[in-house]
């Protein structure tokens, strides 16, 4: 085959696998092109209860393959709390900034482990990391994220902002901002935001939509103070639903009734 007509194929193909991916996401109505999902350390631990569940893991990955298949761009931070939290650490003596640095550390290693259990469900993903650790992965850059995202590779971004005395949830919040995302969803254990911690008040009621005021208004904590206002300056939703529920995620996506929208008024 001459170069040129072999060009051409793989044009065509790419074309092709993109046009298929347009009809898939338009047929079923899908409300988002790009997301960032933020997922917490504490739910790797699954039901060991420490460091990382493989089984939760492979759960995971399936759920991201399943929406990567519908032609959705999707950006990813992991915490680190199965491993170290840095603001639990100090509380224990730790200095502040070395403890957050641990932190930082710890979402690598989960950022790790999420490529290789996507890797292995044949999803190619690319891992960036805030503070330069090559070759464990990429010093990230806005137009790098976006590069692998634009090509259809699920983006893992570790190492939250590369600074101490900032959380994952300001990091998610951050990078959503950056690669443009259309939403923000943050996946837990609960499966939206309550008027209290439906785990200890069993009259907690749960919100299907609320805004960005009405949670300051409330007092209501479903991130810190700094990624809630960072989400609302820039207009990003966000979508707090239960991701340890198989199938969640490609609800949420899809436009079905799970969790809790919030938005700005």
């Amino acid at each position: 085959m001459k170069t040129s007509t072999r060009k051409w194929a793989i044009s065509a193909t790419g074309f092709i696998n993109f046009e298929l991916q347009f009809y898939k996401k338009n047929r079923m109505n899908i409300p988002y092109k790009r997301v960032l999902l933020k997922l917490s350390g504490e739910s790797l631990m699954g039901a060991k209860g420490h460091g990382i569940d493989e089984q939760q893991l492979a759960a995971y990955a399936s759920q991201i393959k399943e929406i990567v298949e519908l032609g959705i761009q999707v950006g990813i931070v992991i915490g680190g709390g199965n491993i170290f939290r840095g603001l639990s650490g100090s509380a224990k003596g730790f200095d502040r900034v070395k403890g957050d640095q641990m932190g930082m550390l710890a979402t690598v290693i989960n950022s790790l482990a999420l490529h290789s259990a996507l890797e292995s469900v044949q999803v190619k993903t690319h891992v960036l990391t805030a503070i330069r650790m090559e070759p464990i992965g990429e010093f990230y850059s806005k137009s790098k994220a976006i590069e692998a995202l634009s090509k259809g590779e699920v983006v893992i971004i570790s190492a939250g902002t590369g600074n101490p005395y900032f959380t994952t949830d300001t990091a998610s919040a951050l990078r959503a901002i950056e690669i443009e995302a259309d939403a923000m969803l943050k996946g837990t254990r609960v499966d939206g935001i309550y008027t209290a911690d439906p785990e200890k008040d069993p009259q907690a009621t749960k919100f299907e939509k609320i805004s960005y005021d009405e949670i300051y208004n409330m007092g209501l904590k479903i991130m810190d103070l700094t990624a809630t206002t960072l989400c609302k300056e820039n207009r990003m939703p966000i979508v707090v639903f239960d991701m340890d529920t198989p199938g969640n995620l490609k609800k949420v996506l899809t436009g079905q009734n799970i969790g809790t929208y919030v938005y700005q008024a």
